[in-house]
């Protein structure tokens, strides 16, 4: 098992703990990460656009002029593609961008991701997240506390609406309830800060 250092708000180092071998010490699998990426990327796509085709457009039910004699090339509505206000050619149409991936499957990605963290130096833990009330300031000392100068998401063991609402005007510190928790959250981000209750409940989630 690999053993880190605890940190408090302030940034100094308050203990250390024992992170559990199931969930950190799992070998990196980049095809199983890449493929829980692809998965919740293409499952936030709304798929909701909607263009008309030449069918679709109102009007244009006259030809605009004769056939032959006019030195013109030959039209039969105004409708079509290469008019203005014509309709729009393979226009896109809604469609489902779901993508589905098994439980064990994402389940593995996530450990990968976190354990692929912990060995690289870029996972943080700290005894615990509170601020007096929803200030930006309090999140941008503590930020500064743990030189988080890259992009870094906080994973708190609750959801925490002062926290919540006192990051979220911080360009490179987002947060996340341990409920929310995902691959995509943890690959994008340079840094991972996790509380020693998160750590406890992924434990409690993800050991057998």
């Amino acid at each position: 098992m690999a053993n880190v250092k605890v940190y408090n708000m302030k940034g100094a180092e308050v203990g250390e703990m024992e992170l559990p071998e199931a969930i950190f010490g799992v070998e990196y699998n980049e095809p199983l990460i890449h493929q829980a990426v692809v998965t919740y990327l293409s499952n936030q796509r709304q798929g909701t656009k909607s263009t008309l085709t030449r069918t679709e457009v109102r009007g244009g039910g006259i030809k605009p002029w004769r056939q032959k004699e006019t030195g013109r090339a030959r039209q039969g509505s105004t409708r079509a593609p290469q008019w203005i206000k014509g309709g729009v050619v393979f226009a896109p149409k809604p469609r489902d961008f779901e993508k589905k991936m098994n439980k064990e499957a994402k389940r593995g990605a996530l450990l990968s991701a976190l354990s692929k963290k912990v060995a690289d130096g870029e996972l943080l833990v700290v005894d615990e997240v509170k601020v007096s009330a929803p200030k930006t300031k309090e999140m941008e000392a503590f930020r500064k506390a743990l030189k988080l100068d890259k992009r870094a998401v906080l994973v708190m063991d609750e959801h925490d609406r002062d926290v919540i609402l006192a990051a979220r005007n911080l360009e490179t510190l987002s947060t996340l309830s341990v409920e929310e928790i995902n691959t995509y959250e943890i690959v994008r981000n340079s840094v991972v800060v996790l509380t020693k209750g998160t750590v406890k409940k992924l434990e409690e989630a993800y050991t057998v």
